[in-house]
């Protein structure tokens, strides 16, 4: 059975992203959430996965710049190239409301993706940058993170994490894709 490291923790857009590469690919694989794209670049290197896939660009937020670090520090071979269409949710911990957020926490390319929203919608808010958003709603529905932080994460983590999607489909433009790659062994 195959490892595909992805750039996120269970629940994220990343695991999407593996999971329609598994699909597409009719291989027999288990997804390894490794959070970065260092992360996931290193255990390729060092082969303790077959596949990296990584978000490389977005077509609101622009470059993942973690990536582009990432990428320069190690060799490797691109694979493919594939979108997937992003839909940020604003997730809080059950019985929360949207009077209690103080915060909202994300990685840096979904805030990004939703800041026009962010500054008409929670003016007030801090906004959080965070290593994942999937790792967000965890650290949100696990305490980790206050009760006044809501998390902008997929879909699949609020089911995942048992959070409640106070908004749905937050980011600034209808159409909102990333650009994955899928990265092997050089």
């Amino acid at each position: 059975m195959q490892k595909i490291g992805v750039m996120g923790a269970r629940g994220s857009f990343s695991e999407m992203a593996g999971e329609r590469y598994i699909a597409k690919h009719g291989v027999e694989a288990e997804i390894v959430p490794l959070i970065s794209a260092e992360n996931v670049l290193t255990a390729l290197e060092a082969g303790d996965i077959d596949c990296g896939i990584f978000p490389i660009e977005n077509s609101n937020g622009g470059i993942v710049i973690e990536a582009v670090h990432a990428m320069a520090k190690h060799r490797f071979a691109i694979e493919e190239m594939f979108e997937l269409d992003v839909h940020h949710m604003l997730l809080v911990k059950p019985g929360v409301t949207a009077s209690h957020v103080e915060t909202v926490a994300s990685h840096d390319q979904a805030l990004k993706q939703c800041r026009m929203y962010l500054k008409r919608t929670w003016p007030q808010a801090e906004l959080m940058p965070y290593a994942d958003t999937a790792k967000a709603a965890a650290d949100v529905a696990n305490g980790t993170l206050p009760d006044t932080t809501a998390a902008i994460a997929p879909r699949s983590a609020a089911a995942l994490y048992g959070l409640d999607i106070l908004e749905e489909s937050i980011q600034d433009l209808k159409f909102n894709y990333t650009v994955f790659i899928a990265a092997k062994r050089a």
